[in-house]
């Protein structure tokens, strides 16, 4: 119980004001609009270049918590992609499209803040990891498939370059590639630069909490039920399973790891899966109610997995 009011409600509560706020027309959706755009596009982006740039790239990333995650997220991508193809008969986009919801797990939002309340803010660096090739894989996948699927006789050379040039234009890859180029290159920079961007970081996660209530506010969980039950399935309880079993009987990670692993897997799908969805026009409902949903039954799954990680 204390893990449930310790960790997971302070953050769902600052999702819950902005939800109330935005219900009662207290912050507009405009506002609401603009919210989000300075937090993904500007206060994350910097938050993540310091934390890739500050970080132990030897140390810290390492295959077996990258395999451990990233099998996890595959495996949420083909159980959610299955049962919407074959058990709900739905489009091949679709069921692309849906099956991205199965594998997009909320890293920034809600896995950076639970973990760091859970473990502190020096739990953070595996997350990090985890966070530093996030984008660049589940988005680079999923545009490849869905142009490949809607491609027809177009070649893939086309395909892999629509994927580079959606890529390339990614607020929150930008950050992190930045802070790539500045960690390896040892490149040093200003007190006064670092001290705007701590600025701006500290403000990144209540910010973007804020917002994300703000945006859960224009959902509704309509239709497709059983479909929108299948993602948080895929979400909340597939993805952090794979990912729990290959790092303790595979891998054997260490208990850090495997906390910042498991945890980031068993988040709610993110914002950015309906931003897919709607980019393609495919299964747009599905991903919109299935992050509702996910995000309000995370309270009690992600409590289960603090209590099951060591």
């Amino acid at each position: 119980m204390a893990a449930l009011l310790d960790v997971i409600l302070p953050v769902f509560l600052v999702i819950g004001f902005g939800y109330t706020a935005a219900r009662g027309r207290l912050f507009s959706q405009d506002a609401v609009a603009g919210l989000m755009n300075f937090a993904q596009n500007f206060a994350v982006p910097c938050l993540l270049f310091l934390a890739i740039w500050r970080i132990d790239l030897a140390a810290d990333i390492n295959l077996a918590l990258m395999l451990s995650f990233y099998i996890g997220a595959f495996a949420g991508f083909a159980f959610a992609f299955a049962g919407a193809r074959w058990l709900f008969r739905r489009s091949l986009r679709d069921a692309i499209a849906i099956g991205f919801c199965g594998m997009f797990s909320n890293t920034v939002l809600l896995g950076l803040p639970i973990t760091e309340r859970a473990y502190g803010a020096d739990a953070l660096n595996a997350n990090y990891a985890i966070l530093s090739v996030h984008a660049l894989i589940m988005y680079g996948f999923g545009v490849t498939v869905m142009e490949l699927a809607g491609a027809g006789s177009n070649r893939l050379t086309g395909v892999l370059f629509k994927t580079a040039a959606t890529m390339a234009h990614n607020p929150l890859l930008i950050g992190i590639m930045l802070g790539f180029l500045f960690n390896l290159t040892g490149a040093p920079l200003p007190t006064v630069a670092i001290s705007a961007l701590e600025m701006l970081s500290s403000a990144a996660l209540p910010a973007a909490l804020f917002a994300l209530g703000g945006v859960l506010s224009r959902y509704r969980a309509e239709g497709d039920r059983l479909a929108i039950g299948w993602v948080a399935l895929a979400s909340l309880v597939v993805h952090p399973t794979v990912t729990w079993l290959l790092g303790t009987m595979v891998f054997n990670l260490e208990v850090p790891a495997l906390r910042s692993a498991v945890l980031t897997a068993a988040m709610a799908p993110g914002v950015n899966t309906f931003l897919f969805a709607n980019m393609y026009g495919a299964a747009k409902r599905v991903a919109a109610s299935g992050v509702l949903l996910g995000t309000a039954l995370s309270v009690i799954t992600v409590w289960i997995w603090l209590m099951i990680l060591p």
